[in-house]
């Protein structure tokens, strides 16, 4: 039987790490004022886990702003990971707005705009 490899599966459990010390390190030891309400939606490592996509959105606050402010303080993050993680490489990171949580709102309106439509010409005799 051939074995399988575990290699993808750690790269989960670190991103997975990656991101729940991120979300602590950002809200307990970050100052800078332009770093709001920031929620770490994803954590995406490559297989050497030299970089890592990290994806956030805002409750509050200019998304651009945000980033600029997260993307310069990744030296200082990638230090506090690195006294957290037991791995050899910590990756470089690299933080990205994510948009999800807006197109949802968006689609969720589209779709209750149709609904609304559809109901009106149902009741049109």
């Amino acid at each position: 039987m051939a074995k399988r490899s575990t290699a993808p599966n750690r790269s989960f459990k670190v991103a997975d790490q990656i991101q729940r010390d991120l979300a602590e390190l950002i809200a307990r030891e970050l100052k800078d004022p332009r770093v709001g309400m920031v929620t770490i939606n994803a954590v995406e490592v490559t297989p050497d886990y030299a970089h890592a996509k990290v994806f956030f959105s805002l409750l509050t606050g200019d998304p651009t702003e945000t980033q600029e402010a997260l993307n310069h303080a990744a030296g200082h993050l990638r230090n506090g990971l690195f006294k957290r993680l037991h791995i050899h490489t910590v990756p470089t990171l690299h933080f990205i707005f994510d948009r999800t949580t807006e197109r949802a709102a968006d689609m969720n309106a589209l779709i209750a705009k149709a609904v609304a439509s559809r109901s009106k010409d149902d009741d049109t005799p």
